[in-house]
């Protein structure tokens, strides 16, 4: 079946239309009482999800970043422990585009929910796996090399499942609400992240010998418990209205990948760029800004449980700061959001790093829950509803899983391992990871000129938003100049 654009949406050569007021209508019914249930229902469902797969992923940071050195990698030197235990971190992330490759293809030809089900069981069962793994003093080298399995198979099922969560929710919310609603959910975010970092904060009260001996262990089994919780919400979720229009029309794409690497590919390109200071600052503040003021990089070290502290209270700023973003991307549009929050990373990143270097625990705590709170979130607001709104119906969850997984290599997976070699090979010099973070800054500032205004757009449609944007400014010049 042939998709033709006509100004006011999109009309199917079998003679279904839609246009996007049709649409908005639709989507906008939040006082039906079936489309408010489920629409809660998804909220719940991506929110728990969300919540699962970054608390096993800061509590595996904040655990690579101050103690998995000592306990897989007790044979190096204490520096060097520490960059190959966040290259253990890194490691996670080389396998997440692998996993959005071939659950995204799953979610455009099966439909979101049941690729979400997969991912969850796969990703916490790893996580919970990591809880009952013995260290470099029981088994020696099959013990770092067991984590790292383990941490391939985590970020395999974590490849799709932010993915999915954020298409079911911008497919699920209301249109001129979706910067509102598509935020939503990823508050589970930060509840992921405060959870782990309070978790942690409380276990290093622990005697040493209790917290290395056997405590450690206590909140990756304990993840078990969330993973039956999302799977139940997840098993009763009804799949996206606009997935269930794919199928009534018999328009599910037979070759996603095909798609997203032919017509797709400059979407996912600038969603990469999107994503480079969201992500990779994200994980900076979190991992190598803990490991740089806890470990032996500056003159006054920082105990490991204070400096936890500014990722809990960043979190806590998030919840606040994550929905507003979202509501004023709906309200001024998702550009212009975002590129405040990219520009606010670039002026913070110098005096940052600066004030971490310094070692003084309130300063500490606050550059990090600064970092974190605001300048991150800012970004990650808009981008909730802004990624979906850059694919076309028939390969979405394929393309916001490729941009956001392959972002998450180049920025996130990247951040720990660089960073902290960065620091080891000049003596703890705070100005490299300041230059570091102010690049991906940059990179993602230049990013949001190249993205067309998507708010309000119709998920319905097949094409994608970059490509429209292209054709439509080259008909303008022709008209110019005709």
């Amino acid at each position: 079946m042939v998709l033709r654009f006509t100004r006011n949406g999109a009309r199917l050569s079998r003679g279904w239309h839609v246009t996007n007021d049709d649409t908005t209508r639709r989507l906008d019914h939040t006082d039906d009482p079936d489309y408010a249930d489920n629409l809660r229902r998804a909220t719940l469902a991506s929110s728990v999800g969300s919540a699962l797969e970054y608390f096993d992923f800061a509590l595996y940071g904040l655990f690579s970043a101050l103690i998995f050195g000592d306990l897989f990698f007790s044979n190096l030197p204490p520096e060097l422990a520490v960059v190959a235990s966040l290259a253990s971190f890194g490691v996670g992330f080389v396998a997440r585009p692998l996993g959005g490759l071939f659950f995204g293809t799953l979610g455009d030809r099966l439909g979101r929910k049941w690729v979400l089900v997969v991912t969850i069981a796969l990703m916490g069962g790893a996580t919970t796996l990591i809880g009952a793994l013995p260290t470099y003093d029981s088994i020696g080298a099959w013990a770092p090399v067991l984590l790292t399995v383990l941490r391939l198979l985590q970020g395999f099922g974590a490849g799709a499942e932010q993915a999915g969560a954020t298409v079911l929710m911008a497919e699920y919310s209301p249109v001129r609400r979706r910067g509102f609603f598509s935020a939503l959910p990823f508050i589970g975010i930060q509840l992921g992240t405060l959870l782990a970092a309070l978790v942690f904060s409380l276990m290093s009260l622990l005697p040493d010998e209790v917290f290395f001996g056997w405590a450690w262990r206590l909140p990756f089994l304990s993840s078990f418990l969330l993973i039956l919780l999302a799977l139940f919400i997840r098993m009763r979720l009804r799949e996206t209205p606009t997935f269930v229009e794919l199928e009534k029309h018999e328009q599910v794409a037979e070759r996603p990948v095909r798609d997203i690497f032919t017509t797709g590919f400059p979407s996912v390109v600038v969603g990469i760029g999107l994503r480079m200071a969201e992500n990779g600052g994200s994980y900076m503040f979190q991992t190598l800004g803990l490991a740089f003021v806890a470990g032996n990089f500056i003159a006054n070290p920082v105990d490991r449980g204070v400096a936890t502290w500014g990722v809990t209270l960043g979190a806590l700023i998030a919840m606040v700061v994550l929905p507003l973003s979202g509501h004023l991307s709906d309200r001024f549009g998702r550009r212009i959001v975002y590129r405040a929050g990219a520009v606010f990373l670039l002026l913070y990143s110098f005096p940052a790093w600066w004030v971490l270097s310094q070692g003084h625990p309130v300063g500490v705590i606050a550059v990090i829950a600064i970092g974190i709170g605001v300048a991150v979130n800012t970004m990650l607001g808009p981008q909730c509803a802004m990624l979906p709104e850059l694919f076309g119906n028939r390969h979405r969850y394929l393309g916001v899983a490729m941009a956001r997984e392959i972002s998450a290599v180049l920025a996130g997976g990247l951040a720990g391992v660089l960073g902290a070699y960065l620091l080891a090979v000049s003596d703890g010099d705070w100005l490299l990871p300041a230059v570091y973070m102010a690049t991906l800054a940059l990179i993602t500032t230049a990013s949001t000129f190249l993205v067309p205004e998507t708010k309000g757009r119709d998920l319905l449609r097949h094409d994608d938003a970059i490509r429209v944007s292209t054709d439509e400014t080259h008909a303008a010049i022709s008209t110019a100049v005709r």
